[in-house]
């Protein structure tokens, strides 16, 4: 239904997750080079429990490879801090890449730019925190574009 890209993830648990979430969504993972654990990590596997086999699971080298091989009709929808509108402004379609940057850094500044129009941010109140943990992100802005096709589940 969805497309869930995590470019350079560093934690173990949040791929994990995050393939969960894909599996239980019927989505696809992504995982972009440079990974910060490897994918025999125990604690990818222990997240991801006996379902980790089952996800399905796609690794690119970058970015730029990941988009080449997308369907030229998907769109690309980044997640920042730093964007102007929430995802519930967003009009998701299937087949939709949902992006995420890395845990410590967020997705690149010219990434960002470049995008600008596609570009969401889950709200939060004012002084609460400076982000969200990835996988509880993913799952909120997964949640929300499944939610706009009224899916019969």
């Amino acid at each position: 239904m969805f497309h869930i890209v995590l470019v350079t993830p560093e934690i173990p648990h949040n791929a994990g997750a995050a393939g969960r979430l894909a599996l239980a969504t019927g989505s696809t993972l992504h995982l972009v080079h440079p990974l910060g654990f490897s994918l025999d990590d125990k604690y990818v596997r222990r997240t991801g429990l006996d379902y980790w086999a089952q996800v399905d699971l796609r690794v690119w080298d970058s970015y730029d490879e990941l988009q080449a091989a997308a369907d030229p009709a998907a769109r690309f929808w980044l997640l920042s801090t730093k964007a102007p509108r929430s995802p519930w402004q967003a009009a998701f379609k299937p087949g939709d890449y949902l992006v995420f940057g890395c845990e410590t850094r967020g997705l690149p500044e010219p990434l960002l730019a470049a995008e600008a129009e596609h570009t969401l941010c889950i709200p939060m109140r004012p002084g609460g925190t400076r982000s969200l943990n990835l996988a509880t992100a993913v799952a909120i802005v997964l949640y929300e574009a499944i939610r706009q096709q009224n899916p019969d589940w």
